[in-house]
């Protein structure tokens, strides 16, 4: 019989082998360009088999788009966590600000050299960009999931689901734009901490129009 013990190591160590890889191949695409590198130079580089490979990362893009699975629920699970008296629009925004203050990656808002050579290779990649966009449909869906089990108990309790899933894609895509401005912004030069107060502003601007479009999350 397995233990929980063994299941977990074994998670783990798979956690470990995704990271190995997507690591390696993130390595030689910021040297040599995405479209540069075939998946076999990948596997060398992480030490397996090509079919190894596919069988962690279904598709090229997913080799780098891993950095952001652990990111893929996060507006979910912000909803689902926040205080019992907090809406989820208020949670959300405060998620957001909070990353603005930390400089996470996630918000745009991030001077690191090595993030931005990440944003690079992403936002100037046709494929990844496409790619991008499915994981943040994703992240629409369980949001939505979210938010409608967030109205459990309320006026709103009976509204239909389409409903909980148009509030979520507006969300979502409020913060990509949102970070997508901040990023253009250092990569055009400007420093995280000169930009950071007019991302402060206009990320609560965005909220407040969610906010008066969105009552039944307000």
């Amino acid at each position: 019989m397995t233990t929980d013990e063994e299941v977990g190591l074994r998670e783990r160590k798979k956690q470990r082998m995704y990271q190995a890889i997507s690591e390696a191949a993130i390595t030689l695409f910021l040297e040599k360009g995405f479209e540069k590198v075939p998946v076999a130079e990948v596997a060398a580089a992480a030490q397996i088999s090509k079919p190894t490979l596919f069988r962690y990362f279904p598709t090229k893009e997913d080799l780098v788009l891993h950095r952001f699975a652990d990111h893929l629920d996060e507006a979910a699970r912000v909803v689902t966590a926040r205080p019992a008296k907090r809406s989820p629009l208020d949670a959300l925004q405060r998620h957001f600000l909070d990353g603005l203050e930390r400089r996470d990656p996630v918000t745009g808002l991030c001077d690191n050299v090595h993030v931005l050579a990440f944003h690079r290779l992403l936002y100037g990649t046709p494929s990844l960009v496409a790619r991008l966009y499915g994981y943040q449909e994703q992240s629409e869906k369980v949001l939505g999931e979210a938010l409608s089990e967030a109205a459990a108990g309320t006026p709103d309790a009976e509204a239909p689901t389409l409903t909980a899933r148009l509030a979520a894609g507006q969300i979502i895509a409020v913060q990509r734009i949102l970070a997508l401005e901040n990023w253009r912004r250092i990569d055009a030069g400007e420093s995280a901490e000169a930009v950071w107060p007019d991302a402060v502003v206009t990320a609560n601007r965005a909220f407040g129009q969610l906010r008066s479009g969105l009552t039944r999350y307000a």
